[in-house]
């Protein structure tokens, strides 16, 4: 007989005692075993989770005490996440937990996610939200995670229906992405690599893929549209890869001057701190993509493509061309293994 597998839920039971019951109660109605975070700051009856706010609060530095009594709403939220997040990725290390789900409203969802996004790509992570769809969050919710944002459309308060529909198809989905989905991804499984990507240098990364694949490696391509530039030196930093082919690494001059293809300040660097090969390019690196509304004067003068009725590449000058090449060598010249 198979043993059930472990889904952490993270909640609020001072403002969603009854709905995560229900989740509770629903996982292991399917042979799937609950285990409750609470993440409560302001709790007046005595949390019945597995992992209390006091736990939490621990975890985090503190005591649910100082956080009950505390105005600094910002202080004592940072405090819940931090405790929340190591005891979270704590589990997983210790294969305690094969999945996390969490609920909530606008303020619960930023605070699950926060804890969502520490654990490494490939653990299932769904977050019901009733502020999934509302501009701006969704994004921040996932970041650079690959966190299933289920939007439950109607508010996430009272037990009706409508909502035990919700909570059921999310808790089967859970179900089915920690039963019937391999989840252990490692780089020493396969010869992997990473690649970035990007329109102009598509067919360039079509013939290398197909090159290196014939050899037997197995190529994961980034899009070099800022997020996931930011989403591959994070995983290159967790040991996902053995090696990078950076075609377009453009998101190291838009960080620089801050526009709208921004990778992050950990561009072109995760690879040179681990020491695994890498090759780099220069796809897209002339172009810089400043919102429309933050345009200079001098902007209008520039040479430019239009990619669509959102977009539009200008030609970086050859003085800024400078400033990103010297931004290049700071980075590369840390590297281990030069």
């Amino acid at each position: 007989m198979n043993t059930p597998k472990t889904v952490l839920i993270i909640s609020t039971l001072d403002t969603k005692r009854d709905e995560t019951r229900y989740l509770k109660y629903k996982f292991k109605e399917i042979d799937v075993l609950p285990l409750l975070m609470d993440l409560s700051m302001r709790g007046k009856e005595p949390s019945r989770a597995e992992l209390t706010p006091s736990h939490v609060a621990s975890a985090g530095g503190s005591t649910i005490e100082e956080i009950n009594q505390s105005k600094e709403r910002s202080t004592i939220t940072n405090i819940i996440i931090d405790g929340a997040t190591k005891i979270a990725r704590d589990l997983y290390m210790a294969g305690k937990i094969h999945g996390v789900m969490a609920i909530g409203g606008s303020t619960g969802s930023l605070m699950a996610t926060d804890v969502m996004r520490s654990l490494p790509f490939g653990i299932p992570k769904l977050m019901i939200s009733s502020t999934a769809a509302l501009p701006g969050l969704s994004t921040r919710y996932i970041g650079t995670s690959d966190i299933l944002l289920f939007h439950s459309v109607i508010e996430i308060t009272g037990v009706t229906d409508m909502l035990k529909n919700v909570m059921d198809r999310a808790c089967y989905a859970m179900k089915g992405m920690i039963k019937y989905v391999d989840n252990t991804l490692a780089a020493h499984n396969k010869k992997t690599i990473a690649m970035t990507m990007l329109g102009p240098c598509e067919q360039c990364a079509r013939a290398v893929r197909a090159t290196l694949e014939s050899q037997g490696f197995q190529i994961t391509g980034f899009s070099a549209a800022g997020v996931g530039d930011q989403a591959m030196e994070k995983m290159i930093a967790e040991g996902f890869f053995h090696g990078v082919i950076d075609l377009a690494p453009g998101g190291v001059g838009e960080h620089y001057f801050g526009y709208m293809r921004d990778g992050g300040p950990d561009r072109l660097e995760s690879a040179a701190k681990t020491g695994i090969p890498q090759i780099i390019s220069t796809c897209s690196v002339n172009h810089m993509t400043p919102a429309r509304s933050k345009y200079k004067k001098e902007f209008h003068e520039r040479r430019k493509y239009d990619l669509d009725k959102f977009r539009t590449w200008l030609r970086l000058s050859p003085d800024e061309l400078k400033q990103v090449a010297n931004e290049f060598a700071r980075k590369l010249n840390g590297a281990k293994n030069q």
